[in-house]
């Protein structure tokens, strides 16, 4: 239970990541192609002469993967190293690259910060070895995180799809037979579950950005927008975020849900106790919430977030995170093929999935029949993985980022995140956060649109 605790912990995110270093680029390793593609006998030569290469992750016991690429390239020693999650991480991570020195060969970078980094010129573009190749082996979306141009920055590892899971019995106690299809069924069954059971239908984090943004990602709302450069997209108080907003404001101030914070004691026994009938999240989920409340097993069931039209069958990303090489590695060809390998090699892809419990954006996987049949008694006998899988197709392709996340993140909990604690107007918080970042990106020197 605490591997799975840790691994799905792992694509959370951190809420509040300070001191983002824009500037401090790195330099390029000298060997590396300028913008050539590496020949075959450029890898051979590099993957049979004797280096030692560093990656920084958080997976545990992502050992045995590395084990796997050290069993194929017995010339490649890897050392894994574990410097934190969230902000630990990043800020030893930036800190290295400032100081030009201590940096890892490859580090596991969460999508969302990937463009603070390629602003910083400090990964390498895996183009030139290859990684174009592999495009068609992720699904469309995962792989627009990792390549939202011509460029590849990092080979995805994990993707966080969401969807809605419930308690089965506690809504048959208060008449549901089936889980909501719409988000207008949901408000429903919500006033439903509350009058008869006692229980919240579920919680919306207080200080929880990532959940947030992952329900703007479904409704259709493009909140961050980036050209690579130096001109950023802010429209987090758009139309269509504000319907959001007040879809939650509403529920939030009829007592329907509650605004705990996530990811703590508190929230796990809630799970564990019948308080919440249900948890919308990301396809990590089920496997965390398994080893969190194993006393309901067999009560949950697992379906798709209900849709803001009766019909539709789309989805949000919550969570994820790829490898990247970074561009001060002294031996970019074993860096390289030790990213692609970790995630892409068959067994190795499967064995994050199966055993790290990361869920693939891999489409080999996704449609390996040892995966996607998968029968989980936990929710009552249901193949989750396959629900997940199908899920996966109906993320939108086109969302981006801002090259400051960090400080969107932080930004978030001290706009939204204070408001939806209060009970307040969420929507009207939009406006101050949508200030707030604006007046950042311009103080940072970016144009916004």
């Amino acid at each position: 239970m605490r591997n799975t605790r840790r691994a799905a912990a792992s694509v959370l995110g951190s809420a509040a990541v300070l001191g983002l270093v824009l500037t401090g680029c790195s330099p390029s390793a000298s060997d590396a192609p300028s913008g050539e593609a590496v020949t075959q006998d450029q890898i051979d030569e590099a993957m049979t002469t004797p280096t030692e290469l560093t990656f920084w992750t958080w997976v545990p016991d992502i050992e045995d993967e590395v084990a796997l690429f050290e069993e194929k390239y017995p010339d490649i020693s890897v050392t894994v190293e574990n410097v934190g999650q969230g902000l630990p991480h990043y800020q030893k991570l930036r800190s290295a690259i400032e100081a030009g020195e201590g940096a890892p060969d490859v580090a596991q970078v969460e999508y969302q910060y990937i463009p603070s980094f390629v602003l910083g010129e400090s990964l390498l573009d895996l183009t030139p070895y290859g990684a174009d190749d592999l495009s068609g082996d992720y699904v469309e979306w995962a792989w627009n995180q990792v390549s939202p141009g011509e460029e590849v920055w990092a080979i995805p590892q994990d993707v966080g799809p969401m969807g809605n899971l419930y308690r089965e019995d506690i809504l048959a106690q208060a008449g549901i037979t089936e889980p909501p299809a719409t988000w207008e069924e949901y408000a429903t069954a919500a006033e439903a579950v509350k009058t008869s059971t006692g229980s919240y239908i579920s919680n919306l984090g207080a200080t929880q950005a990532g959940q947030m943004i992952g329900f703007f990602w479904q409704a259709g709302v493009k909140p961050f927008g980036y050209d690579g450069a130096e001109t950023v997209t802010i429209d987090v108080n758009s139309e269509g975020a504000k319907e959001v907003a007040d879809y939650w404001t509403d529920l939030i101030q009829r007592g329907l849900i509650s605004t705990d914070v996530d990811f703590n004691d508190a929230w796990y026994q809630g799970l564990a106790s019948g308080k919440y009938a249900g948890w919308l999240t990301a396809a990590w989920g089920p496997v965390f919430l398994q080893g969190t409340a194993e006393g309901t097993s067999g009560l949950w069931r697992a379906a798709p977030l209900p849709q803001w039209e009766a019909g539709q069958n789309v989805s949000g990303n919550w969570g994820g995170s790829a490898d990247a090489v970074l561009a001060s590695s002294e031996n970019p060809i074993a860096a390289a093929m030790l990213a692609q390998f970790i995630n892409h090699d068959e067994e190795s892809a499967m064995q994050l999935a199966t055993q790290q419990f990361l869920y693939p954006p891999q489409t080999s996987v996704l449609e390996d029949p040892a995966f996607v049949d998968q029968e989980s008694e936990f929710y009552g006998g249901q193949q989750v993985n396959k629900l997940f899988a199908e899920i996966s197709d109906t993320v939108d392709t086109d969302f981006q980022w801002l090259p400051f996340m960090d400080y969107v993140y932080s930004s978030y909990e001290e706009t939204l995140g204070t408001v939806i604690a209060d009970r307040g107007d969420i929507s009207a918080a939009l406006d101050t956060w949508q200030d707030q970042l604006v007046s950042y990106a311009e103080a940072q020197g970016f144009t916004v649109q």
